[in-house]
């Protein structure tokens, strides 16, 4: 299966984590409304495995301090390009360019975000 992933890791302070899922929650909702074809946020459980098989840790990697939970999020499409038309239409979203939004700060660091986007080069699924 060909495909195109975009996945992000980022720090949330614990006590902005609610203001962070909401956002998530609706973020998902525009994704998959313009043609994203699967949209998960994930918070961190265990981290210190990595460590233990010589390995960096998503806590290492982005930085985290005790007070964070580490956020692993990906949102899956069919293709690179078809990545770029959903991105496109979810720029333009009116959920996404209200303008009561724009003065919202955002409830993590962006400084401390992780993001890419992924060519699909194995892909098993039960």
């Amino acid at each position: 299966m060909k495909g195109y992933v975009d996945g992000y890791v980022l720090p949330v302070p614990k006590e902005k984590l609610a203001i962070y899922k909401r956002m998530a929650a609706q973020g998902g909702k525009i994704w998959m409304k313009h043609g994203a074809l699967r949209y998960v946020e994930c918070t961190s459980d265990d981290l210190k495995s990595a460590e233990k098989w010589g390995g960096v840790s998503f806590s290492k990697m982005a930085k985290a301090s005790r007070n964070d939970k580490v956020v692993f999020a990906f949102v899956i499409y069919k293709s690179k390009a078809h990545r770029d038309k959903v991105n496109a239409k979810v720029m333009k979203d009116p959920a996404m360019t209200d303008p009561k939004n724009k003065d919202e700060p955002m409830p993590f660091d962006m400084k401390r975000m992780a993001y890419g986007g992924f060519a699909t080069i194995v892909d098993y699924q039960g």
